[in-house]
């Protein structure tokens, strides 16, 4: 499984961007997807993340309310809409794929983590 994260930016605090993250393969819809971030000092931490079956989500305190996770199986996509961003939002961001069995729940550590994308970038300024 290879993925292909884009949609960062720069944005001024309040605005929003939205991450999506292309999966290659065929196996997209037995992957639960996650969305991690890791700021400058940091460690990598996780944003939010979808059941593979689309029936449950996950999200950080932080972003709750805020950040919505979605995914399209047919074009093998997540998405992270990210609405009324903070300043401390200011991150890498990362999707992940986590091939779990269907009765597994959502897993919030990223070595449960077997894929990743390369990072995409996003700063938020106040």
């Amino acid at each position: 499984v290879q993925l292909q994260a884009s949609g960062g930016g720069l944005v001024q605090a309040g605005g929003s961007l939205r991450l999506s993250c292309t999966a290659s393969g065929s196996t997209f819809s037995r992957l639960t997807m996650g969305w991690f971030r890791q700021a400058p000092g940091k460690e990598r931490e996780i944003a939010a993340a979808i059941h593979r079956s689309g029936g449950s989500t996950y999200y950080a305190d932080s972003v709750k309310g805020r950040f919505t996770i979605s995914r399209d199986n047919a074009k093998k996509t997540v998405y992270l809409q990210m609405n009324s961003l903070k300043p401390e939002d200011t991150a890498e961001y990362f999707c992940a794929a986590d091939p779990i069995i269907l009765s597994a729940p959502i897993y919030t550590a990223a070595n449960e983590y077997d894929y990743w994308g390369q990072g995409t970038l996003v700063t938020v300024s106040s």
